[in-house]
């Protein structure tokens, strides 16, 4: 036992450890059984075949020197490092990709003529708006011939009652509020005019008959940007009969009746994305003559206080006319 200690401390010696004298006495011999050197390491191999392969078996990395200075080197040599790290040459701009679903708004929107639903075709004016409208049919009649450059099945009668369709899709969602389904029937520029001030009410909408069929009475094609990004917008006439009726969040009827039937006259622009090969027909505005009456304002309610109103008390006009008699007295003095 005493070999084995002696045997302990020249070991600790060796290592420059802290020899056991200074520990407490209690604590040398386990200080000593501690400091045994371990002879197996749980990291090594336990089939030593392959040894000399595995010891060849190394990545070599380039360590890049990181106290080069980009400035002092040639134009070549800054080539050859991005060639070797594999880094493109940057751009001197910045490209963003982005997408153009739709217009901004109506390109050569159509001038309804005054008084359109109201005179008979028999008539003076109505013989003169159906001249107008021959005229200016050529630039919606080459329109019509570009549309269906992409859109091979296009014509305007079949289109109208597609448009119909749409119309009909889009106030119907409007009025079940279903966001998603609205993104698909209408323009990104229409969404947010639709559902402007929609939120806390309830929408009543129907639509009963048409009183003429729906026809095309304008046409027109853009390019944005590039040649082939061509956008076209057609408007469509529409004269129907509906029922509108518009509750506020408390059920107080705001605007309209649900049982009294209204005629309406109105022009409405679908537009569709012609470059796009899944490009769709949708609802994109509507046209609002300056001819047309403005619309009764909405009956907005408002709370009522039981208090009455403040009057002005007695003692302060009194004196009130007591400064006025004060001055003319002065001025009187004064004289």
């Amino acid at each position: 036992m005493a070999s084995f200690v002696a045997a302990s401390r020249s070991a600790i010696k060796f290592l420059q450890l802290p020899s056991a004298g200074f520990l407490a006495p209690c604590l040398q011999n386990a200080s000593v059984i501690n400091q045994q050197q371990v002879r197996h390491r749980r990291t090594k191999h336990w089939d030593p075949k392959w040894k000399r392969l595995r010891k060849a078996k190394f990545i070599k990395i380039d360590v890049p020197n990181m106290n080069e200075k980009a400035d002092e080197l040639s134009q070549e040599e800054v080539k050859s490092r991005m060639k070797e790290r594999g880094i493109l040459p940057p751009r001197p701009w910045l490209e963003r990709p982005f997408y153009i679903s739709c217009t901004g708004g109506v390109f050569e929107p159509y001038v309804p003529p005054e008084g359109d639903g109201r005179m008979s075709a028999i008539s003076r004016e109505g013989a003169k708006q159906k001249i107008e409208q021959l005229e200016k049919k050529t630039k919606s009649m080459m329109a019509v011939r570009k549309i269906r450059n992409y859109d091979e099945d296009f014509e305007p009668p079949e289109f109208a009652t597609l448009a119909q369709d749409i119309y009909i899709d889009a106030h119907k969602t409007l009025c079940e509020k279903n966001k998603y389904k609205l993104r698909e029937i209408v323009t990104e520029r229409a969404y947010p005019e639709l559902m402007h001030n929609v939120s806390d009410k309830t929408i009543r909408w129907q639509f009963l008959k048409s009183l003429e069929p729906p026809r095309v009475v304008h046409a027109r094609c853009t390019e944005v940007i590039t040649k082939e990004n061509v956008f076209a917008q057609v408007t469509v006439r529409f004269h129907s009969q509906q029922m509108l009726a518009i509750y506020d969040r408390f059920g107080r009827l705001m605007h309209g009746n649900e049982t009294v039937p209204k005629d309406c006259l109105e022009y409405v622009v679908f537009e569709k994305h012609l470059a796009n090969e899944y490009g769709v027909w949708r609802l994109h505005e509507k046209i609002i003559p300056d001819w047309m009456p403005p619309k009764a304002p909405a009956i907005i309610t408002y709370r009522v206080d039981d208090e009455p109103p403040v009057v002005a008390s007695e003692p302060e006009t009194k004196e009130v006319i007591s400064t006025d008699e004060t001055a003319k007295a002065g001025s009187v003095a004064t004289a």
